[in-house]
């Protein structure tokens, strides 16, 4: 009797400790809790030793991709990094890739986007404005549902060759090509999709040769300045940066101050820039006289000077070249190195597991599961249900 007894209280034991996984690793995927059935459904697969296969069940929940998704893609969509930016073209394409199993890479090379299904009734794409996603969101839309892809270049006039995914969104124009003189878009590109910014990739033993006008070499009077904080940075970004000088976002500064009403803007073959007399924009100009004999922009081709020196250690793809011209070519570039698919990986982690990855336990996390997601062909479903089945014991 009290075997008996025991038996079945080690049994309510290992029954309780599987439901509570499975509510926890529902909740950190959706922000939710999930039905009795798909609590018992998850709970046996965790009993099973399937916890992945449990994950995926919780991310066939409209929350995952309506609240999750969203609140994870939003600050990659703007400057302040703000969780609660406006659905938007940028956001919605990263939710329709996960969604998908789409290769993540191709968020900074592909020609698509992703808007809401015709049968919805909704405001019409705008390459000018955001109301069809601001519907979209008002109406709670379920994102698991309501999305489908088309050509992006369809969408924005752009040549499909000029395409880089979420790179060339509307979204990503106001935000990153705003005014300044294009480096905010490989920084910001840099912060979300490699998990760096420009401090960190300092290097000043490379040739300067491709730096800009716009960069005094004696800021206040004194070159050590130069040598010693600008130089470091400008070596690399500039030669990246090339690859965006067709780009800009245009919107009418009269009407429009705030420069809510826009469109990326770009130049074909036949467009040529009265300030520059080539298809490089006039901002890639600016301020040509604090030295100028620095390098004068005439074309799109950009070169990776970080495959050399201490940015090696970011995991460059010997396959590729390391230079190209335009944002497509450079897109791949950054998406085949190994800190964008480690970054991402962090960033699941960090979304799921609710903390930065912090012990060696979490460090070999990450390590296993940015091999796993290259070798699933980079779809990003397979990391939230690994970093998911990782963390629901916490």
């Amino acid at each position: 009797m009290v075997l008996s007894s025991l038996i079945i209280t080690i049994s309510f034991t290992v029954q309780a400790s599987s439901l509570e996984q499975a509510k926890r690793l529902h909740d950190r995927i959706t922000g939710v809790p999930p039905s009795i059935t798909t609590l018992i459904q998850m709970s046996e697969l965790i009993e099973q030793g399937k916890a992945n296969e449990a994950a995926y069940i919780a991310m066939e929940s409209p929350e995952f991709y309506s609240t999750t998704l969203k609140v994870f893609a939003s600050p990659w969509t703007n400057e302040d990094q703000d969780i609660f930016e406006p659905l938007n073209d940028y956001s919605a394409t990263v939710i329709g890739v996960i969604r998908d199993d789409i290769d993540f890479r191709q968020i900074l090379q592909g020609d698509f986007t992703y808007i809401g299904k015709p049968e919805l009734n909704l405001t019409p794409y705008s390459k000018v404005n955001n109301t069809h996603y601001d519907e979209l969101e008002s109406k709670f839309t379920n994102l698991a549902e309501g999305l489908i892809q088309v050509s992006q270049s369809s969408l924005n006039g752009l040549p499909s060759t000029a395409t880089a995914g979420v790179l060339t969104s509307r979204a990503a124009a106001k935000a990153f090509f705003y005014l300044g003189t294009n480096r905010a878009m490989l920084r910001f590109t840099l912060m979300n999709h490699l998990c760096t910014d420009l401090e960190p990739l300092k290097d000043n033993t490379l040739p300067p040769d491709r730096i800009r006008q716009d960069v005094s070499r004696s800021p206040g009077g004194d070159s050590r300045l130069f040598i010693n904080n600008c130089s470091g940075c400008h070596t690399g970004m500039d030669p990246l940066a090339q690859a965006f000088a067709y780009y800009d976002y245009q919107f009418d500064s009269e009407t429009d101050p705030d420069a809510l009403n826009g469109s990326i803007d770009y130049n074909q073959a036949a467009d040529i820039d009265s300030a520059t007399g080539t298809r490089v924009k006039a901002k890639y100009h600016f301020n040509a006289s604090s030295f100028p004999y620095g390098f004068v922009t005439t074309n799109d081709d950009w070169q990776n000077y970080w495959r050399e020196g201490t940015n090696q250690r970011l995991g460059w793809d010997q396959s590729l070249p390391g230079k190209g011209s335009g944002m497509k070519s450079l897109g791949e570039e950054l998406a085949n190195s190994e800190a964008f698919a480690q970054c991402q990986v962090k960033k699941v982690f960090k979304a799921v597991c609710l903390r930065d990855a912090e012990s060696s336990d979490d460090l070999s996390q990450i390590q296993l599961s940015t091999s796993s997601f290259k070798q699933h062909s980079y779809q990003l479903k397979q990391v939230f249900a690994e970093v998911g089945a990782y963390c629901m014991g916490e």
